[in-house]
């Protein structure tokens, strides 16, 4: 999918602006991520915010809906059952790339020099969140798109421990680069997004390996993987179930 490094570049303008660097990291809101795709995708701020069935649709354009969503799909389903009916519905979800963490003394609002993440977004790390929306991963009207940022996460030095590190609080997450974007339209779109060092056949623990995952993530993705027809149990290794990923040709025969 083509991205837009202008584009972006406006909408963190718009949504950050000169103002609010100069007041401080403190002064701006959880949702800086959210905010910066809504205008990213929807630079017209009419299109934003709009009421429809009884829901607010972070944009609305008259034919279609874009959700951005930051956290759990959870409560993204009273919402699905509302729009889809009605409109196309794409869901933009937001996955951390390369991400630098900057600590914020509690006493003091001093922000630590940025330090990289050794972690690295992946695509596929949408995939534990369609568990939460499985009755509506093959309705018509729905689209996913997972897009990778780079971003600065500011958190709190307020938790437990010598370092104040643990069960601190999250103040921000600032994107500062947009990176590559993948729309879901159907199971073969889905396909594309697995490891390459996912084997022919694997078990949960050969899944767990190649996506990292948690075994709880891992078992949420892989539930939803086999609900929409991507994955299949063929039988058992040891006691171990057995499963595969459908030939993308499967798909695009029907």
């Amino acid at each position: 999918m083509c991205i837009d490094t202008e584009r972006f570049e406006r909408a963190r303008g718009r949504v950050i602006g000169i103002e609010r660097q100069r007041l401080g990291i403190g002064t701006l809101s959880e949702k800086t991520v959210h905010a910066v795709l809504k205008n990213y995708y929807a630079p017209d701020e009419d299109m934003h915010e709009i009421p429809i069935e009884n829901f607010v649709a972070d944009i609305f354009d008259g034919e279609a809906v874009i959700e951005i969503q930051t956290r759990s799909f959870q409560n993204m389903r009273r919402k699905l059952a509302a729009f889809l009916p009605l409109y196309p519905v794409t869901i933009v979800y937001p996955i951390p790339w390369h991400k630098w963490v900057h600590w914020i003394q509690p006493d003091t609002g001093e922000v630590s020099k940025g330090r990289r993440s050794p972690k690295t977004g992946h695509l596929y790390m949408l995939l534990p969140e369609l568990y939460r929306i499985r009755p509506y991963l093959m309705h018509p009207h729905l689209c996913l798109l997972p897009i990778l940022i780079d971003l600065r996460e500011y958190r709190y030095q307020d938790g437990w421990g010598r370092d104040g590190k643990r069960g601190s609080h999250r103040a921000d997450r600032v994107p500062f680069e947009i990176g590559p974007a993948k729309l879901l339209t159907g199971p073969a779109d889905y396909i594309s997004l697995l490891p390459d060092s996912l084997p022919e056949s694997f078990t949960m623990k050969d899944f767990i390996k190649a996506t990292r995952f948690s075994p709880r993530s891992a078992s949420y993705a892989l539930s939803a993987l086999r609900e929409i027809g991507v994955a299949r149990q063929i039988g058992q290794q040891g006691r171990s179930y057995l499963y595969t990923i459908t030939e993308e040709e499967t798909f695009h025969a029907l």
